[in-house]
């Protein structure tokens, strides 16, 4: 892919968009002053103490994107308060700002602020691709949840791929999520299966985000696991 600078403005506004029943893009939602401090964040999260990694998986692949957790450390495919397959640490916590943010995530989304009154996520994957990151299609279901997953996306472009929740075939929505892009997906289609087949390298503005390349992800899940429970 050659890469040609894609940021500056969009020669046409983009609209909300909903793919499927409770699935619901939101473009544009963060502004550029919440996108460097969910960077700056971040970079901060990336070095522990649970460090951002590659995910080795459980038949020995290692996942292209990098991760970092908080509040629960996510591994395929339970959820633990230490991270036993990287250095043992217990995970940081879940600031409440983030949390807030999820909870007005929710309430825009889907234009009800009683429907965001009770969520409370309390683990937040973070995500970063590369110019060579992909994420193949798989369901977000290692929760004990049914509560929406807020997905915010910082940095380059990418194509996200919104299916269905019977397999990882059509059909299936292509959205280009863009940074600043709100992504939320419960009720129906809370198990949909998704993926990340293209990222856009040199899509994003870093005199905006204050991230050089590259995407950031960040997801907000209710893992529904008590809040006593270590493991």
């Amino acid at each position: 892919m050659t890469d040609v600078p894609l940021f500056g403005p969009s020669p046409e506004p983009r609209a909300r968009a909903e793919p499927a029943p409770g699935a619901v893009h939101l473009p544009g939602w963060l502004t550029p002053d919440q996108q460097r401090l969910l960077v700056r964040e971040c970079r901060g999260w990336a070095t522990g103490p649970v460090p951002m990694r590659h995910t080795r998986l459980p038949r020995g692949g290692v996942m292209s994107v990098q991760t970092v957790c908080l509040g629960w450390h996510w591994q395929p495919y339970r959820y633990t308060r230490t991270a036993d397959d990287v250095n043992g640490a217990r995970v940081a916590e879940l600031p409440g700002w983030l949390v807030g943010l999820g909870r007005r995530a929710v309430a825009d989304a889907y234009r009800d602020p009683a429907a965001a009154a009770d969520y409370t996520p309390d683990t937040a994957l973070i995500n970063f691709y590369d110019r060579d990151a992909r994420m193949g299609m798989h369901q977000d279901k290692d929760e004990r949840s049914d509560a929406p997953v807020v997905s915010l996306t910082v940095g380059d472009s990418c194509v996200f791929r919104f299916g269905n929740t019977e397999g990882r075939g059509r059909p299936y929505a292509d959205v280009e999520l863009r940074s600043g892009d709100l992504f939320v997906f419960g009720g129906p289609s809370r198990y949909a299966y998704h993926g990340v087949p293209t990222v856009r390298p040199g899509s994003g503005d870093p005199a905006v985000t204050g991230l050089p390349g590259g995407r950031l992800n960040i997801t907000l899940r209710v893992t529904g696991l008590e809040p006593r429970t270590v493991r």
